[in-house]
């Protein structure tokens, strides 16, 4: 099997509340929108909100995002209004991690690599 492309889909209570707290809060850039739906950039991936649905997604589904300065996207968001699940701190696998919310109660990891961790690193042999 040979993958193409790929996004997460995110069928939302209320698509206009939450389309905006991805594109104002959170500052997603836009790929595309179409009648009923707006497709976000998500780093290399996409994120979709389209639809609608009857009940909050749950704890089924978490998005996780590499963002470049933790400490710097934690400011930003505690200035938005952005409610922190959990602050940011240093996880015992070695990233460093914040947690957040949608407006449906899908779970955000915000994520910093730090400079010495194996992920930063290439492991490929010459």
């Amino acid at each position: 099997m040979e993958i193409l492309s790929s996004r997460v889909l995110v069928r939302p209570v209320d698509p206009e509340t939450t389309t905006a707290f991805y594109r104002d809060t959170l500052g997603l850039a836009i790929y595309r929108e179409f009648p009923g739906g707006t497709v976000f950039f998500l780093g290399p991936g996409f994120l979709e909100v389209s639809g609608r649905s009857d009940e909050p997604a749950g704890d089924g589904i978490a998005l996780w995002l590499q963002v470049r300065d933790l400490a710097a996207t934690h400011r930003e968001l505690t200035d938005r209004g952005v409610e922190v699940l959990r602050e940011p701190r240093r996880e015992p696998w070695g990233l460093d991690e914040m947690w957040i919310a949608d407006p449906d109660g899908t779970r955000i990891a915000l994520i910093e690599i730090p400079p010495e961790h194996p992920l930063r690193r290439d492991t490929r042999t010459p």
